[in-house]
Formats: C-alpha cells, structure tokens, sequence
C-alpha cells in the first residue's frame, strides 16, 4: 500500500470467516439488536463488566474471562502498509445531527447518538477503517461516572440553574475513542539565543531611577531523549484538549484488541489517519524538547530557538481509549462533558449565566465602595 493510501480503509479482515447469522426485513435491514457475545449458560446478551474485569451475562449472571494478552508496539513502517481492517466484523452508522460515526459490530445496530442525543442515525456503507491493535478496557462503571459527572456540574457556579438541572448523567454512554501512541527516540542539534535582564541605576530630576536592560548570549548543543506513548487523539468527536485533560490512560498496560472489550459499548471510527496523527505527534515531541533543552539554562527571554531532530524506532500503537460520553442542549447548541473510563476525570464545557457574572462583579463593586468609605471613615 502506498503511504498516501494509508488513510484508506483496505480489502476487508478475515474475509473467509464465516458469515454471521442476521435477522432481516425485507428490505435486507437489520431488524434485530443481538449481542457481540452470547452468554455459554443461557444464550443472552453478555457485556464487558468494569469491576469484575470480565463479561457478564445481564440475564442468568454467568461471568467469563476475556483471553487477552498485553498489546504489544507495532513497528512504524507498518503503518506505512497496513491492510489489517475490522472489514466483516463491523459496520459504520454516521449521525445526522452531529456527523458522529460509530463503529458496531456487525450485528448491532445504533439507536441514539452518544454525542448528542438524537435517533436520526443511518447504516453507512463505510468501511470500518483500520483494526485496532491495543484496547484499554473500562476500569469504573457507569454509575461510578455518573456520580462524578454531578459532582462535576456542582462546580459549575457559573452555570444557569436549569442548565444544571438539565444536563442527565444518567443518560452517559460507554464509548471507545481511537487514538494513535508513539514511542520513539529522538537525536537533536540545536541553537537558541538566551536572555539574563539586568539593571543600571540613574538619576533624573533628583530621583534615582532604574533601567531594565536584556544581556544576550548564545548557547548550542546535542540532546537525546526518549518518548513513550505520546497520544494523539484520532476523532473528530473528542478533541486533544478535552483528551490530554483526561490522562493518563495508561497505555503501557494496555490489552490486545478483542471485540469482547467492546460488548455494551460502542466505538467511533477515527477521523484522521495514522500518518496525520504522526505529524502531531511531531509538534508535541518538539515542544517537549525546547521545554528540555532550555530547562538546562537559565534565563528570562527566549529570542530565537532552532533544533533539527532525527526520530529512530518508531512504534506505535492504534489504540481504543475509554471514554464516557454525555451531552446536554442549551438553547439549541450542543454542550458534550466526558468522563475517563480509566481514572473517572471528567471535562467539558458549560454555559455561563450573564446574570450570575454581573451579580458577581456588581457585589465586586459594592465591597470596593464599601472599602473606601471605611477607610475615609477611619481617618485614611
């Protein structure tokens, strides 16, 4: 495959498998919901369990170990020529509203939107895009998620009252997020000029007054370092911000891909393909690498910072990162807030009330004006 075709989704994966059962309509349209993973016991839906760490069958209670080995690095030039897709195991449903797509098993069907709500979804004729390599599982519940999510929207004192009402973590949803990770070291050369402020002393008028001057200097050298998992997200649902505020995933221990992680979940199909998330990649690893370098000097100002940098084994791993996602509508724009399936830490975005703004800068005021005429009061 050609690097510039590395973002398209290749021949499809195990395609001698055997085709899988479907309830159809008439109209070829799946009809009914089944599970990813039959319960042994009794045959019912089985879903992952975040606290028991295996499936478990929401009808008879029958829990079952996942085999899963721990995920291992995947060279770089691999990705160069990947052809390793989901293909048959899956099938892509795209939102209406929102343009979310989610990537189900091939026997699930999408209902509601995880991002923003709404059941105007459809079946694409998409192919799932390439198949992850490492999974980390859920380790909190729902419930857990939940209740940090109203602990979260308790902190928003700045949000409006029925915003806060509003908003129902109990409607969150578990969903895995693609990302790409990037181990690599790295050789620098590079060349910044620094510098120290110092003061000189005058006098004006009778009065002794102080210059602030800059003394340059130069300083060059070679720097080698080593990057583990720089993570880059790779949807356009979850941005990088809202991403890197809810690390660490620990990636290091992360699981090999099995589609028994995913049983009462959903995944979204990545936006951006594994060459475009080295590129990013790239920029984190280069302010990491100034913010090194320069922390060897000191000084106050940075007037120019050149580095020429050499990436040796690279790895990488696409990996599904575990997310709880919920969405709330406040006058018709869409609020999302997430929460860490790994650690529970939860971001997002709310509205701020003008009203509660102004209420908060008039009482400013008012303690201001209050302050002086105490302290004219008292003789000031």
């Amino acid at each position: 495959m050609r690097r510039d075709n590395l973002d398209l989704f290749g021949e499809e994966f195990a395609a001698a498998a055997p085709a899988r059962a479907q309830n159809r309509t008439e109209n070829g349209e799946l009809e009914n919901e089944t599970a990813v993973t039959k319960c042994p016991s009794c045959g019912a839906n089985m879903v992952y369990d975040s606290e028991k760490k295996k499936l478990h069958c929401i009808h008879c209670g029958t829990v079952r170990d996942i085999d899963a080995k721990s995920s291992e690095e995947q060279d770089f030039e691999r990705l160069l020529a990947e052809n390793n897709t989901w293909g048959r195991e899956t099938h892509v449903f795209r939102c209406e509203n929102c343009g979310a797509r989610e990537v189900l098993d091939i026997n699930e069907i999408a209902k509601t939107c995880p991002f923003c709500g709404t059941s105007n979804i459809v079946k694409t004729d998409e192919l799932s895009g390439l198949k992850p390599n490492a999974v980390v599982p859920f380790q909190i519940g729902k419930d857990e998620a939940g209740s940090r999510v109203r602990k979260w929207i308790r902190k928003r004192a700045f949000a409006p009252g029925k915003f806060r009402k509003s908003a129902r973590p109990e409607e969150i949803k578990g969903v895995y997020t693609p990302a790409f990770s990037f181990d690599t070291a790295t050789e620098s050369e590079y060349r910044a000029v620094l510098g120290k402020y110092y003061y000189t002393t005058r006098r004006v008028n009778g009065r002794t007054v102080s210059q602030r001057h800059i003394r340059y200097f130069t300083v060059s050298g070679h720097y080698s370092m080593a990057f583990d998992d720089v993570l880059v997200q790779a949807s356009a649902n979850i941005d990088q911000q809202s991403l890197d505020r809810l690390q660490p995933f620990d990636t290091n221990n992360s699981k090999e891909y099995t589609k028994e992680y995913l049983s009462g979940f959903t995944a979204t199909q990545y936006s951006k393909s594994g060459l475009s998330c080295w590129d990013e990649a790239k920029g984190v690893i280069r302010n990491r690498l100034k913010s090194a370098i320069l922390g060897q000097y000191t000084y106050d100002v940075v007037s120019s910072f050149d580095i020429s940098t050499q990436c040796f084994h690279i790895t990488y791993k696409y990996i599904l990162l575990p997310v709880y996602v919920g969405h709330c509508n406040w006058h018709s724009k869409l609020y999302n807030f997430f929460v860490s399936g790994f650690n529970g830490k939860v971001t997002g975005k709310a509205p701020v009330s003008a009203l509660k703004v102004s209420g908060l800068v008039l009482l400013g005021i008012g303690v201001l004006v209050g302050l002086y005429f105490l302290y004219r009061a008292f003789g000031g």
